[in-house]
């Protein structure tokens, strides 16, 4: 005892030096990128001791005296050493993804989940930093960042997507597209997209494949996009709170609950957005629930569950004519049939849920299957009339992959197919004032269509990859007229002839950081159900499906150190039995083949970082860019008696740019500043009418701050169209009565917050 009691009392003589001697140094590790905290970081001082980051990106490091440096090292980020660093004040560490990490971006498009640098094909990633760039009240301005790729809002929250110049086909919504929620098809069997009923903070990346894509995904020619959700990060457990106000009437709300772990993944959002509206007849109105989950039950399999419900109601101001357009671009089409005097509008609510399992037999053995439904009602007067649509579908989509090594060659073959069924029942009524009159047509539709796909893709020598895969498409409507004033019921089937789609790639990486790729590909595209049954009712019984073959190479990669980066391809698209669609005396749109088109282009991206120095006060310079060179002409198009051949195919620019500065600094304050500009576009198939170009500038100003340990704030504003440029955004193209053009917002202001709650 009396050994004990000696010892005891020593250690308590000698605690107040040991204490007095150690350092202790804390803070928070985040991501260069997205300043969202980063677990698992190694933190290792100069006398040897170790810690980790949290799931809150916390660390806390005590050693036995003053450390000379910090070493932050994290796997797929830049190793980081902080030198005399300051136990008085807590660090806060911004690790930036090296090089290596930049070249690993895997690519989910071809269904092999390879690296960038080993994807033959031409395909641009929209990351969620680009998204939050701009004000997400829309998609636009982030998706026309891409090369290639041009997104239009002919109203607000009425969205049209052209990839490489399809917009002569959508003179509204989005057609010869097709889309994907988390590897499950949003594009309806009909051929739609709803997309406005997804608000742009429940993407977490888009993934665009330009060009035709048939050989994966089925029937189309203009491209496909992948949507991935967002997810709740492993250990994460928060609540997170926005809100935004800006000019013409805009409120913007968002409420996010995640709570994340090794095992499972789940993230609750509710978005509201509000807006007055810049023009007469264009305000708006959305709500969205998103649920998206994912959990790991074996380390062979994992599951995802979505749930989408939106309720969207969005006015439509209508096209203008020219000296409309000049006199008072904020003023609605008017008339007998005006927008305001129709309340031309739309009223969509939906559901779209979606299941989805990856399933690993074994090493070399996998599959992935997903089954969706979805129900939308659609409550829309028009200008001219008054349609009530209801429509309910379910699809799946399956996809087996095995790994194998012949010889020295190591191959990948995948194989899968996709169905999908959806039945609509349309009703159209005269449009009294903005409320149904009498029944004109009553319709039920049935649209089917599925795919068989298989792809063989092989590891040859000297750095090699060369694929091979194939499609057999087949597209079917049914529609039964059940009221018809003029003509009477009947039944009509179309039932569009199966087509192969093949593809056939290579791709040669020269060194580590560029490779070089070249591709064939063709495309089969069939008329929507919005083409074949207008909205007037009637039949168009002899359109026929597009088909084409796209010849494309590129070059992509890295260098000086990974800062430059440069993607380039051009690419040469035949396409024959164009579809095109003009407007009537009612304003409905008529479509019709017009024979082939020639469309030649060339597409860049370039960008390149000046700083990357997260501990610098200034630890980010960033210039960006991307081009688009479009030579579109039509090859064979005659219309009575006018021979349009060699016109330049209406709605697509010669030339389009966008250009980008991101600024950062270590107190968190940031600076981002966006121009884009956009050629002329011809808006008829005559040439006679144009768009004037435009280049418009935008910027956003903000400060991220992690408030403790619990608390993240975000403050921002930002200024859009900073010229007050006048521009129509969204053109209708053929429109009847000169009544082209759909004025896009002037000069405009924004300004918001985030709260964010660790738990």
């Amino acid at each position: 005892m009396r050994y004990t009691y000696t010892f005891f009392l020593f250690l308590m003589m000698m605690l107040p030096q040991v204490l007095q001697a150690q350092e202790l140094y804390s803070g928070y590790v985040l991501g260069a990128g997205t300043e969202q905290p980063l677990q698992g970081v190694t933190v290792t001082a100069s006398s040897g001791e170790q810690g980790i980051s949290n799931e809150n990106g916390y660390f806390s490091l005590a050693t036995p005296g003053a450390a000379r440096r910090l070493v932050f090292s994290y796997i797929g980020y830049r190793t980081e050493i902080i030198n005399s660093p300051s136990g008085s004040q807590e660090l806060r560490v911004l690790l930036q993804p090296d090089a290596a990490s930049l070249q690993e971006v895997v690519i989910t498009g071809y269904e092999t989940n390879r690296p960038l640098l080993q994807t033959a094909g031409a395909v641009s990633i929209i990351e969620r930093e680009v998204i939050e760039r701009f004000d997400e009240s829309s998609l636009v301005r982030a998706v026309n960042t891409v090369p290639g790729v041009r997104m239009e809002e002919r109203a607000p929250a009425s969205y049209r997507i052209s990839i490489r110049g399809s917009a002569l086909r959508s003179p509204y919504g989005i057609r010869n597209v097709k889309l994907y929620y988390d590897g499950i098809p949003f594009t309806e069997a009909n051929g739609t997209t709803a997309l406005n009923l997804m608000d742009a903070s429940n993407i977490g990346s888009i993934e665009v494949l330009k060009g035709p894509t048939g050989s994966m995904y089925g029937a189309g020619t203009g491209g496909t996009v992948l949507l991935e959700p967002r997810r709740a990060a492993a250990g994460e457990q928060s609540l997170e709170v926005g809100a935004m106000t800006g000019s013409f009437g805009l409120r913007r709300y968002t409420a996010t609950a995640r709570v994340g772990s090794e095992k499972s993944s789940i993230l609750v959002q509710y978005a509201r957005q509000e807006y007055d509206g810049h023009r007469q007849q264009s305000a708006v109105d959305r709500e969205v629930l998103l649920l998206s989950s994912e959990f790991k039950p074996s380390d062979k399999r994992t599951l995802a569950a979505n749930l989408i419900y939106s309720d969207l109601y969005y006015e439509l101001p209508g096209g203008l004519t020219e000296e409309q357009y000049a006199e008072d671009p904020s003023q609605a089409r008017g008339g007998m049939f005006g927008s305001v005097a129709q309340n031309a509008s739309m009223n969509q609510r939906g559901v779209n849920v979606g299941l989805k399992q990856e399933y690993t037999f074994n090493e070399r053995f996998s599959n992935t299957t997903s089954v969706y439904g979805l129900h939308r009602f659609r409550n829309h007067p028009f200008n001219t009339d008054y349609e009530r649509n209801t429509n309910q579908e379910f699809g799946g989509r399956t996809s087996f992959a095995y790994k194998a090594q012949l010889g020295s060659i190591g191959a990948t073959f995948t194989a899968g197919g996709e169905y999908q069924r959806g039945f609509e029942a349309a009703r159209t009524y005269d449009n009294n004032s903005g409320t149904p009159g009498d029944l004109r047509t009553d319709d039920e539709v049935i649209a089917k269509s599925g795919f068989g796909f298989a792809q063989a893709e092989f590891e040859l020598p000297a750095d090699i990859i060369a694929t091979a895969a194939l499609s057999l498409n087949d597209t079917k409507y049914e529609i039964t007229r059940l009221h018809q004033v003029s003509s009477g019921n009947y039944k009509y089937n179309r039932d569009f002839e199966a087509v192969l789609s093949p593809r056939v790639a290579l791709l040669k990486q020269l060194t580590d950081q560029v490779s070089i790729h070249a591709s064939i590909s063709s495309g089969f595209s069939p008329p929507t159900e919005e083409e074949i049954l207008t909205s007037d009712g009637q039949l168009n019984e002899e359109l026929e499906a597009e088909k084409g073959t796209n010849y494309e190479a590129g070059i992509r990669g890295f260098g000086l150190g990974g800062n430059l980066y440069f993607d380039v391809v051009g690419y040469y698209f035949k396409l024959k039995e164009t579809i095109v669609s003009r407007q009537d005396v009612s304003s409905v749109a008529v479509f019709r083949n017009v024979g082939n088109t020639d469309q030649k282009g060339i597409e860049a991206n370039i960008s390149y970082t000046l700083v990357n120095e997260p501990t610098q006060q200034l630890s980010l310079l960033k210039v960006w860019t991307s081009y688009t060179y479009s030579h579109f002409r039509f090859d064979e198009y005659q219309q009575n008696e006018n021979n349009y051949s060699g016109n330049e195919l209406t709605g697509v620019a010669p030339h389009a740019a966008t250009a980008g500065l991101d600024v950062s600094t270590s107190f968190g304050l940031y600076l981002n500043l966006t121009a884009n500009y956009v050629d002329e576009i011809p808006l008829n198939d005559e040439n006679t009418v144009y768009a004037d170009s435009y280049l418009v500038a935008g910027a956003r100003l903000g400060i991220k701050r992690q408030l403790g340990q619990h608390f993240g704030l975000e403050l921002f504003s930002g200024i859009d169209n900073l010229s007050d440029k006048k521009y129509s955004l969204g053109n209708d193209l053929n429109a009847f009565g000169g009544r082209f053009f759909q004025p896009a917002p002037g000069r405009n202001y924004y300004g918001g917050l985030s709260l964010k709650y660790n738990l």
